[in-house]
C-alpha cells in the first residue's frame, strides 16, 4: 500500500473520541465560553452527557491555537497532588535502605514527578523537577512531548477529565493553585510559580486554559463552582449531527458525498427516535460518539437503515440493551 493509502487507512480507523483534537465542530456558544474563561482566567467547567464531546474540546483548542496540551483523567483514587506532582515514596524507601549499606546520598528531588498543572504553569521547572538546570537531577520528559514540540512555551491547555469521580477534597484542593498559579511540593519544599513568558503576551487574556469536565455523577462543591465558567453541552440536533458527521467523513475517506450526507441525516433522525424511546423508559440515550460509530459501521458494511441488519446494528451500537421477549425495542 502506498504512503497515501496508509495515511487514509489510518484516518479511517481513528475513533471519534481519540482525543487528538483534530476534529471538533465548535458552536458559537462554546467558542464564547472559551473566550470568557480566558478573559477571566477561570477554569471552564463543561457539563454534558457522556459522549457529548466534552473531552474533545480541550485538545482541539490546543491544536487550533498552537498551545501545549496536557490531560489528566480523574479516578476515584485521585488526590489533588496527583495533578501537581507525585512523590515516589516507595522507591525512596528502597533507595534509603540501600543507602544504609553504603550507597550515595539521596536526592529527594529525583523522586518527584511533575503533574499536568506543573507542566502547564512552569514547563522549564517541571523538566528539571524544580531544580536549576545542571545540578544533576534527572530530567523529566514532557508528557505531551509528541504534540508539544512546536507549540507555544508560554501557553497551555489542561484537561481535567471527569472531576465528578473524585472526592470533594480534590476540586477544593485545586482552588489555591488554580487561583494563585503557585504551589509548594511538600516533600522537598520546592516552590513552583508560573514562569516568566518567553515572548510577548496579550495582557487581556490568560496564558492558560483549564478545561474541567463532569458527567454530574456527583455534585461538585459550591466553592469550586463559584470559581469556574460553567457551560453545558446539549444533545446535538439533526443539523449539528450532520455537520459533525461531515467533518469526520472527510477525515475517514477524504470526502463526504451527497449519499453519505443523506445517510448521516437519516441516521441523525433515527438517533432522535432512539433517544426519545430511551427517555420514555428511563434509560440513557445514545450519544454523539455512538452516532458516529453507527455511521461508520453503515458506511463500512453497506448497511441500509431500511434493512434487518440496521435493526441489529441499532441494538449493538445505539440501544445497547438486553433484548427481552415482548420488549418494545
Amino acid at each position: 500500500m502506498s504512503e497515501h493509502g496508509n495515511r487514509a487507512a489510518e484516518a479511517w480507523f481513528r475513533s471519534p473520541d481519540r482525543g487528538d483534537g483534530e476534529i471538533y465542530v465548535m458552536s458559537p456558544r462554546i467558542e464564547e465560553a472559551v473566550n470568557v474563561a480566558l478573559a477571566t482566567g477561570r477554569p471552564l467547567l463543561l457539563r454534558g452527557r457522556p459522549g457529548s464531546g466534552k473531552s474533545s474540546l480541550a485538545p482541539y483548542i490546543a491544536r487550533l491555537r498552537g498551545w501545549r496540551y496536557y490531560y489528566h483523567v480523574i479516578t476515584y483514587a485521585t488526590r489533588t497532588t496527583d495533578l501537581l506532582w507525585r512523590y515516589d515514596s516507595v522507591r525512596r524507601l528502597a533507595d534509603a535502605q540501600a543507602h544504609r549499606q553504603g550507597a550515595a546520598a539521596l536526592d529527594d528531588d529525583s523522586y518527584v514527578e511533575p503533574g499536568v498543572l506543573w507542566w502547564a504553569l512552569a514547563p522549564r521547572s517541571a523538566r528539571h523537577r524544580g531544580r536549576p538546570p545542571g545540578e544533576g537531577t534527572p530530567e523529566c520528559e514532557d508528557p505531551g512531548a509528541d504534540g508539544n514540540t512546536d507549540r507555544s512555551p508560554d501557553h497551555a491547555v489542561v484537561l481535567i477529565d471527569e472531576i465528578d469521580k473524585a472526592d470533594p477534597d480534590v476540586p477544593n484542593g485545586l482552588l489555591v493553585p488554580l487561583g494563585s498559579h503557585r504551589f509548594t511540593v511538600v516533600e522537598t519544599g520546592t516552590q513552583v510559580d508560573i514562569e516568566p513568558p518567553v515572548g510577548e503576551l496579550d495582557p487581556r487574556f490568560s496564558r492558560h486554559l483549564v478545561v474541567v469536565t463532569t458527567n454530574d455523577e456527583r455534585e461538585l462543591p459550591q466553592a469550586f463552582l463559584r470559581r469556574c465558567v460553567v457551560e453545558t453541552l446539549p444533545d446535538h440536533d439533526v443539523p449539528s449531527l450532520v455537520r459533525i458527521a461531515e467533518q469526520h467523513m472527510k477525515t475517514w475517506h477524504g470526502t463526504a458525498g451527497d449519499d453519505d450526507l443523506r445517510l448521516a441525516e437519516a441516521l441523525a433522525v433515527e438517533l432522535g427516535k432512539v433517544r426519545e424511546q430511551a427517555v420514555s423508559v428511563g434509560l440513557r440515550g445514545p450519544s454523539t460518539a455512538e452516532f458516529l460509530d453507527a455511521l461508520r459501521a453503515c458506511l463500512t458494511l453497506g448497511i441500509s437503515l431500511r434493512s434487518e441488519r440496521w435493526e441489529w446494528l441499532k441494538n449493538c451500537v445505539l440501544i445497547k440493551r438486553q433484548q427481552i421477549p415482548g420488549d418494545e425495542w
